[in-house]
């Protein structure tokens, strides 16, 4: 279920002087998210000219009572304002127990404002639990795709099984969104999105493939430059959008989305960058990235952010049987150390002041599990948790923007973890597949693991993967509890039941050329009761 503002790190009491002064429900309110003007005593703008549903609909962050319906307008694309005028457009909106849209379960009607983009978001409640639904947005006579999405199951529900898709790093020059075609299909309750929905670059028509050394061109290329505009954003999320694979899975079923770096630019942290920009001056380039974030993500108002900063971290509960947590990274973490250098090692990793989520989020985090556990507890976030040597020689190296790089806060969640039954970590970044045990710093191998980590790997970017890479046999020596490794695009399809959590590893065979097949490379099972990978299938 959705947790208050309060429990997101936004705003509340003492904390609105850090925030410009601002009162959440005041700010939420004036721009019609919380209580829109009344239709009649709007100014109606002019008629749209062309289909406005040219990015299709989504839904996300569900609960037992509903969840968000999301749409945009953008009748033109390349257009100024998506030729629209620069007026609130009001839209009908339909929640249906059929596809037929027969039997109506909520309907209203909402605005798309222009000082978001003309996107609407509306958040749906009243509904009954753990069922399907459809929905749909009307403007005039035009109506929007069909969209459909689950509520979750009651907090204290028997549920017997429960389906996530995960994927994420979707770089749109880095090849076909194949993948996202092959989710839309497969039948989840949600779909975690782990984050990197766009990413900031300029248009590059060739360049190196890492995993295979070879130069490739692109299969297709950015809309402009380097993005670090409001504007610049917004075109790089609508071309982005038009992608019918990915409209294919956001209608599909619920998003559970979250942020990582390349919605905003390469491993930022805090109001930190790689350029060594002024702190001011990134603020601002975070606050229109973020909002941009915002506008395109099916969200709850409380995700809107203040002075660039906002969630998620949320909590998704699927009965007894699961308890998923989604964290941030990102907005509460220190600069990485060793001058943020992959493949480096220095003191600065174990620096005793180091943060990756920040106190609060921390708290909540641990005190949640501890309270009230789950059959099953997942950590749905971003960047690596296992401590992997990266190295290629006989000096250790790690990744710096991953939490090996940040060992003290590292342990301290893992030991503050301690006892909370089941823990499965789903993360992604990476662009390979990876399943492996997770242990505090040093551990020996033969303790017993703290968590399993699934890492998934990328949708596009990083282009096609050989599969296995000559190195990768060397790589699982010299890190014994990581189990496997492979590199090709693709997704992951997690099935949780009381006994066991299977992780289906997706792969497909080119994303270079239309009509890529999806198949499964690996299929693993962690046994409920002890932290083991074990093959399935």
């Amino acid at each position: 279920m959705a947790l208050p503002a309060g429990d997101m790190g936004l705003p509340t009491g003492k904390e609105k002087a850090m925030h410009g002064g601002f009162d959440r429900r005041q700010l939420l309110a004036g721009m019609g998210l919380l209580a829109a003007t009344p239709l009649w005593a709007q100014r109606m703008p002019p008629k749209i000219r062309a289909f406005p549903f040219t990015l299709g609909v989504a839904a996300g962050d569900p609960d037992p009572t509903g969840f968000v319906i999301w749409t945009r307008l953008v009748p033109e694309p390349g257009e100024p304002l998506s030729g629209l005028e620069p007026f609130p457009y009001p839209l009908r909106w339909e929640v249906a127990e059929d596809e037929g849209f027969s039997r109506i379960a909520a309907a209203g009607e909402t605005l798309a404002r222009p000082e978001l983009g003309f996107s609407a978001h509306v958040t749906v409640s009243g509904l009954r639990p753990e069922r399907p639904y459809h929905y749909r947005f009307r403007s005039g006579d035009m109506l929007s795709a069909t969209g459909r999405a689950r509520t979750m199951p009651l907090a204290g529900a028997d549920v017997r099984q429960v389906r996530l898709a995960v994927g994420g790093c979707q770089e749109y020059q880095g090849g076909l969104y194949t993948a996202w075609g092959d989710v839309a299909k497969a039948d989840v309750d949600a779909i975690f999105h782990y984050g990197d929905y766009i990413y900031e670059g300029g248009p590059v028509a060739s360049r190196m493939n890492w995993s295979t050394g070879q130069m490739e061109s692109t299969v297709r290329l950015h809309d402009g430059p380097m993005i670090f505009s409001l504007d610049d954003y917004r075109r790089r999320y609508t071309l982005t959008r038009r992608d019918e694979d990915l409209q294919a899975a956001h209608a599909s079923a619920a998003f559970l989305c979250s942020f990582d770096d390349h919605e905003l630019v390469n491993n930022w942290v805090g109001d930190v960058d790689q350029a060594e920009t002024p702190a001011e001056v990134f603020r601002l380039r975070r606050q229109a990235a973020m909002q941009a974030w915002y506008e395109f993500m099916p969200v709850r108002a409380d995700a809107l952010p203040v002075n660039g900063v906002s969630g998620p971290y949320r909590q998704y509960r699927f009965g007894r049987l699961l308890d998923a947590r989604m964290l941030n990274t990102r907005n509460w973490r220190t600069d990485q150390p060793c001058g943020d250098k992959y493949g480096s090692f220095c003191p600065e990793v174990n620096r005793k002041d180091a943060e990756v989520l920040g106190r609060q989020q921390e708290e909540w985090l641990v005190k949640g599990l501890k309270a009230d556990p789950a059959r099953w507890n997942a950590l749905l976030q971003q960047i690596m948790v296992m401590d992997l040597d990266r190295a290629r020689a006989e000096t250790k190296t790690i990744n710096t923007d991953s939490w090996a790089a940040y060992a003290v806060p590292r342990d301290r969640l893992l030991d503050g973890l301690k006892g909370v039954p089941n823990l499965v970590v789903l993360t992604g970044d990476e662009h390979q597949h990876f399943a492996g045990e997770v242990r505090k710093t040093g551990e020996a191998p033969e303790a017993p693991a703290r968590a399993i980590e699934f890492v998934t790997t990328s949708i596009s970017s990083g282009s096609d993967g050989p599969g296995e890479r000559k190195e990768h046999a060397a790589f699982l020596s010299r890190n014994p509890g990581l189990k496997y490794i492979r590199d090709e695009r693709g997704y992951s399809l997690m099935t949780v039941t009381p006994d066991g959590w299977t992780a289906d590893l997706k792969v497909v065979d080119s994303i270079r050329r239309t009509g890529g097949k999806v198949s499964t490379a690996a299929s693993w099972r962690v046994p409920a009761g002890v932290a083991r990978l074990e093959r399935a299938g």
